[in-house]
């Protein structure tokens, strides 16, 4: 295993006070594994667009390092570049830049359509101050043309300036690095850090995934059903599914892990520590 992989958590936006002060305690519990990042979530459309900004500017304020996700949507270029400049001004320089879920009907000249747009418009216009993460996908993005294609926008987005992919989660460690391999005959030489979605909850999983297109390997799934009606016995099933799957993961080279916490700390405390990583003495 690496001795310093790369590792970051996501939040989504909170909308209360109590699950504002809930993150608090999840970014207090969780930064003792030396983050690079916390990022937040954008909402479909920007629909978070100001929850995700106040709650950036807050983490930043903690004294951690914040990373938005800042996504195409409905944006027009103008209401892009002020959020960017904001951020910029706010002194955070990382990014998490998406196209994000497209309004029925998007067209014209104001908006934007690939990711690679959006970090070449970010670009353009803050430089080299942020450090810009984007997507990528293992299993191929539901919409892509082909998997060949999918992995050329890849590459569209690393010329546009991304430093950096941060993949969708998957449960099938060969998927990432078959697509790690064709990136590189691709001429992809950036980072692809695998994206990494505990096992908590089989039937939101599993509507989320077929949403998204994330692959559940019929064993997992079929074993994920049957403890769906023992919670605690899929949790331990679980951490021990997506344990082996990180371990396997570090080993083969992948240079770090992003997990999606759901804004829970528990588990992936419990993955980290599963994991050896290093952790902070106070």
């Amino acid at each position: 295993m690496m001795n310093n992989p790369h590792i970051s958590f996501e939040f989504f936006a909170a909308k209360t006070e109590e699950g504002r002060q809930k993150l608090k305690t999840t970014c207090l519990e969780l930064d003792k594994f030396s983050p690079e990042f916390f990022s937040v979530t954008y909402g479909a459309g920007g629909s978070t667009r100001d929850t995700t900004k106040d709650l950036v500017l807050d983490i930043q304020a903690d004294g951690y390092s914040a990373a938005p996700h800042l996504s195409v949507g409905g944006d027009s270029k103008t209401d892009v570049i002020q959020l960017a400049k904001s951020y910029q001004d706010a002194g955070i320089n990382k990014l998490v830049a998406l196209r994000g879920d497209l309004p029925s009907g998007i067209g014209g000249t104001k908006q934007l359509v690939h990711a690679n747009e959006l970090v070449a418009l970010i670009r353009e216009h803050c430089g080299d101050h942020f450090e810009i993460n984007v997507a990528a996908y293992p299993e191929i993005h539901p919409e892509a043309e082909s998997y060949s294609k999918d992995i050329f926008w890849l590459g569209e987005k690393f010329k546009a300036g991304a430093d950096r992919a941060i993949t969708q989660y998957f449960y099938n460690a060969q998927a990432y690095f078959r697509f790690v391999e064709a990136c590189a005959r691709a001429g992809i030489d950036k980072p692809i850090v695998p994206g990494i979605m505990p096992l908590t909850n089989f039937h939101n999983l599993a509507r989320f995934s077929d949403n998204c297109g994330a692959d559940i390997p019929r064993w997992l799934r079929w074993q994920l059903q049957e403890l769906s009606e023992t919670p605690e016995d899929l949790i331990k099933f679980g951490l021990e599914v997506v344990t082996n799957l990180c371990e396997d993961l570090l080993k083969g080279g992948a240079p770090g892990l992003h997990f999606y916490t759901m804004n829970q700390w528990q588990i992936s405390d419990t993955l980290c520590r599963n994991l050896g990583l290093p952790i902070k003495t106070p």
